[in-house]
């Protein structure tokens, strides 16, 4: 067996177990909660009977593990739970929240990457004006908090110029211009302080592999810049790239739960603030088990990207 499928059979085999850690800690954060998760949800409805009857309906009258045991059996069955206030079942509402955030997340991280990875290597290569303007960009991109961002937008774009729709969403299937229009000024807001970091990573891996023996001799032997960088100091900075990338998919899955709400855009990130208010148990556990599971397989997909550009991540023998 060789050494790059071994690798990916120690991956995947790996996420099985992270899999489930990450499912005892979201299992455990919701009910280590203070106070009383059942008298909080029904409000002014806890009577000692409605109390009992939900406990009883949501198992939190059994202990933590049979809970646990209960739990993770409905889920490996395909069985979600329902909302305990809409009372539709979470796989369904999940089917229709989920393709929202995966669009968000997809857009923003698309647009970073074509802003990031060619600033980057303007940054690593061009003169001091152009190293300056990167560097502001950089410390914009990572200083200014989203929600932020995205009120500056509204209020540029849709208060001042009237463009763009402040707030909504259309699906692509139905509309795709209109889709676009509502979904841009959310993809602007998170995609400028990923492509932050991407433009920081892509400038400082680009300049450390110029900076290497062999590609100072591709120089001394009157090779291009352009050709340099195109057939050679990408393909060695493509691994730093490429792990910086799946890392920020997780900050931008997190960063829809705000952005989301900032938009009315009716994904995951959404559905768990609205449960949040609610005190809708179920859904919130549900919701970030959802964003914590999808997160986990970017970054097998992550390491298995990685472990191809670069064969020593596979055989062990990176530094």
């Amino acid at each position: 067996m060789s050494s790059r499928l071994q690798f990916v059979i120690r991956r995947i085999l790996l996420t099985v177990p992270v899999l489930f850690a990450m499912s005892v800690i979201v299992f455990l954060i919701i009910r280590l909660v203070p106070g009383d998760p059942v008298r909080t949800m029904l409000g002014f409805r806890a009577t000692a009977a409605n109390v009992i009857e939900l406990r009883h309906r949501l198992g939190l009258d059994q202990n933590l593990l049979q809970q646990y045991v209960n739990w993770i059996s409905a889920l490996l069955r395909g069985d979600l739970g329902s909302d305990i206030v809409s009372h539709a079942p979470l796989s369904e509402l999940l089917a229709q929240r989920l393709p929202v955030t995966f669009e968000l997340t997809a857009l923003s991280m698309l647009l970073a990457i074509a802003i990031g990875i060619p600033l980057g290597i303007r940054a690593a290569t061009g003169g001091r004006w152009v190293k300056r303007l990167t560097e502001g960009f950089v410390v914009f991109g990572i200083s200014i908090p989203d929600f932020w961002l995205g009120i500056m937008l509204v209020l540029i774009f849709t208060g001042s110029l009237a463009l763009l729709p402040p707030s909504g969403y259309v699906s692509f299937a139905v509309d795709p211009l209109q889709n676009l229009r509502y979904m841009t000024l959310p993809v602007l807001t998170l995609a400028i302080g990923e492509a932050a970091y991407i433009l920081r990573t892509t400038r400082s891996a680009v300049t450390s592999v110029l900076d290497r023996p062999h590609m100072i001799f591709l120089r001394a032997k009157g090779i291009s810049q352009r050709r340099m960088i195109s057939g050679h100091a990408l393909r060695n900075a493509a691994p730093a790239i490429v792990t910086v990338i799946g890392i920020q998919v997780g900050v931008l899955l997190g960063g829809a739960i705000i952005v989301e709400t900032l938009f009315a855009l009716p994904g995951v990130g959404r559905l768990i603030v609205t449960a949040i208010n609610q005190r809708n148990y179920p859904t919130v556990q549900m919701g970030i088990l959802a964003i914590a599971a999808t997160f986990i397989v970017v970054s097998l997909i992550t390491d298995l990207l990685v472990g191809w550009l670069d064969p020593r991540v596979a055989d062990g023998s990176a530094t």
